[in-house]
């Protein structure tokens, strides 16, 4: 079976295989009586390279499940590859945060703060034993 279009043009655009997705049609469950328990409808994928897993019984119809199923698993893997590239971009702001130049202001307020410090450390006196 082809996957449609759009399926396909997410995927490539994820950088993505087909093949690296396996895709099984298994018997689905609970209420719907004889129907559900004897038709292979339900449609279960699984990206193996990142475990992420996608099972879909909502319709009767299976391919009507596959192709939820595939689209739900695209969806999974977009926002997967979003919060990676989010990570990636909060890490190198937080670099860039810890690594730029100070400001005049910020400069002055800590020259002070340690002057102030010294002055208050230099008026205690050395203690005595005797």
């Amino acid at each position: 079976m082809t996957l449609p279009f759009a399926i396909q043009s997410r995927l490539r655009l994820l950088g993505v295989s087909e093949h690296d997705i396996g895709e099984k049609f298994i018997r689905g469950g609970g209420p719907g009586g004889q129907k559900i328990n004897k038709t292979s409808s339900t449609v279960w994928l699984i990206h193996r390279p990142t475990g992420t897993e996608v099972r879909c019984q909502a319709e009767r119809s299976q391919s009507a499940n596959r192709e939820q199923a595939w689209g739900e698993l695209c969806h999974k893997l977009e926002m997967r590859a979003r919060a990676i590239a989010d990570q990636a971009r909060q890490a190198h702001e937080k670099d860039r945060r810890r690594t730029r130049q100070k400001s005049r202001g910020q400069k002055v307020r800590m020259i002070q703060s340690k002057k102030h410090r010294a002055a208050a450390k230099g008026r205690r006196g050395r203690v005595d034993l005797d």
